[in-house]
Order: structure tokens, then sequence, then C-alpha cells
């Protein structure tokens, strides 16, 4: 059923006035233009909508059911407008955003501050997840961007980079590498070293750039999060290598860092979007806000 919006107020207007050239007036609309709305309306609907005399103008039965839900038709469509006008200007709205945790505790709480500052409308819903599942949140649409290391394949992404972020070493209280500005990575080698879990991105890109300097680890831990390998380097069962983004959550367990050298490894931290699907409002100015700092 093919009725506008524009058939809706002139049948309002006339409803109310009883009169169509009041209501022309109230719509600034010519007289013949209100009577082909209402006409046309009346065509699809199927019937008259008012009784016309040439002394008076009164609603037809249909006419009288039908004016209330003609005036609820407009206040939702009013209310729809006002709703979509305030996403626009993000006076209102969800951001699903995903960050790997070190992200989450350390760098994404200031620009939550900030953006929360201008725009408190917005519901803002974080989900600290490993790397790889922030990227996979992003894939099936359940946070709109993530914070995170440039993932592998990006054929259906987009990655926009922040800052370069290199590898330290996580020492416990203590230890004798802590007296050095540096590290390289030959001299881990004699140490117990916790490391990431296979398929992991991080593990991958220690192993093969280890690989090709022909440096062995002594790998006699292994888990699935950075988290875990803070708290079990504070505990003294051995050392391990880290994104520098780790430091400052490190540092709370009691762990030390130092920058790793020889081979210097480093990834790409930034933001990551659906290639072909256009950003809220919110995610947008959200994305702006952080790209501006880099």
């Amino acid at each position: 059923m093919n009725v506008t919006i524009k058939q809706i107020r002139a049948f309002i207007a006339v409803a109310r006035t009883y009169s169509f050239a009041e209501a022309c007036e109230t719509l600034h609309l010519s007289q013949p233009a209100l009577s082909i709305a209402i006409k046309n309306l009346e065509q699809t609907v199927g019937g008259k909508l008012f009784i016309r005399t040439t002394r008076s103008l009164s609603l037809t039965p249909e006419g009288k059911e039908f004016l209330p839900v003609a005036k609820r038709l407009m206040v939702d469509w009013d209310d729809a407008f006002i709703d979509l006008k305030n996403l626009y200007a993000l006076n209102r709205g969800t951001l699903a955003i995903a960050a790997m945790p070190s992200f989450a505790s350390s760098i994404l709480p200031k620009y939550i501050k900030n953006f929360a500052e201008r725009y408190s409308g917005i519901n803002i819903k974080i989900h600290d997840v490993i790397a790889e599942d922030a990227v996979a949140m992003v894939r099936a649409g359940r946070a709109e961007i993530a914070l995170t290391f440039e993932p592998e394949q990006t054929e259906d992404l987009i990655f926009t980079p922040l800052f370069e972020d290199y590898f330290v070493v996580a020492l416990p209280a203590g230890h004798i590498l802590l007296g050095q500005k540096s590290v390289n990575w030959a001299e881990l080698s004699g140490e117990n070293f916790i490391a990431l879990q296979k398929p992991s991105n991080i593990r991958h890109l220690i192993d093969l750039s280890l690989q090709e300097d022909k440096i062995h680890l002594n790998i006699s831990y292994e888990t699935n999060q950075l988290v875990t390998i803070g708290k079990m380097v504070s505990s003294h069962l051995g050392i391990s290598a880290v994104p520098e983004i780790c430091t400052e959550t490190f540092q709370a367990y009691g762990v030390d860092c130092r920058p790793l050298m020889n081979p210097s490894i480093s990834r790409k931290i930034g933001i990551v979007t659906r290639s072909r699907y256009p950003l809220s409002s919110a995610a947008k100015t959200f994305v702006e806000l952080l790209t501006s700092d880099y």
C-alpha cells in the first residue's frame, strides 16, 4: 500500500479544520495539490474519508476510525526522525569496541574518557579479548572497531595503523638482566622462558624472527594470555618477551621490562574495521579521536 506522509498530513489537516482552504494555509499547499493528496489517499485505502457538500465537510465513519491512527503515524514518523537525528548528532546510540587487554587496560581508558565527556549519550561496550578474537568480533559484526595488532589477512578488513610496538623482555624483581638498559635475545637462551601457545600471532612472529637469527629459547611454560605471563613472571617462574604495550600492566604485577635487541622485533598496533560496511557516526568519531594523536 503506497501511502505517503504527505497524504497523511493532508488528511489530518483537513480533519482538524473541516476546511480545505484553512488546511492549505496550514500546510502551505495550493488547493489543487491538497485535493490531489486526499484523492490519492482515498484511492489507495479504497473509499471516501470525507463527506463533501456545497456547505459542509465531515469525516466518513471510516475517516473517523482512521483519524487517531493517522495521528499516531505522524507521531511515530516525527519520533523516528528525531531518533535518527540524535544518532547522527551523537546524542544517543551504542558503540561496541573490541580491544586486546593490553590496549584496553593502558591506552583505551584515556580515549573513552575524552569521548564520554563530549558524547555522554553514547553507550560504549568494551570487549577486552585476545588480539585474534578482537579481529573475529569485527568480522562477525559484533564490534564496529577492534584495537589490536595488524591482522595477517585483511581482504575484508581495513587496518589503520596507530604506532609500532616493539618487543621487550619481562623480568621478575631482582633479576640480573635488570641492570642493563637493553637486552639481546641471545641472552635469554639460558633462561626458563614463558611463551604464548601456538597458533598465537605473537608466538609465530617471535619464532620466525629468532629462527632467522638461529636463536633458541628454552620454553618451559606456555599459556594463552599475556596477563597470565605477567603473573607467572612475577612469581619467578621464568622470563618472557612481550609487546611494549604490556609494560604498564606488567609493572602492576612487580615485573620490569627492558628493550629487546638483535633482532629488534615489532608489530603494528592500530584500528581494524570492516571494509564493506560504513561506520556509524559514533564509531567514525571515535576513530578520528584516536588517529588525531598519532
